[in-house]
């Protein structure tokens, strides 16, 4: 009677796992993490309109991987690698620096 609530328990569980991302997820999400190691992300937002007239804002992202120094390409196989278990299916798309 127990081993049967262990199970039920267990399939019960099972089924509410996060299933892992495929390759491609993998990729693309850790490549913005990549992308962040490279420098500071920089927003800029300029307009205007009838009623209030002229706005602008900005924003500045610094990611503590860029600080660090780290490598984005060694960020971006580590970050497959801990999503996926398996070693990246393609190389990066950073930006040109």
């Amino acid at each position: 009677m127990i081993w049967r609530a262990a199970l039920v328990v267990s399939l019960a569980m099972s089924a509410c796992a996060p299933t892992p991302p495929t390759p491609e997820q993998a990729a693309q999400r850790c490549e913005e993490r990549a992308r962040a190691a490279q420098g500071p992300e920089v927003g800029l937002t300029i307009g205007a309109n009838s009623e209030s007239g002229p706005f602008a804002s900005g924003s500045i992202g610094i990611t503590s991987d860029f600080v660090r120094g780290a490598d984005p390409l060694a960020i971006y196989e580590s970050c497959v690698m801990n999503l996926t278990g398996q070693p990246p299916i393609r190389p990066p798309r950073l930006r040109a620096i």
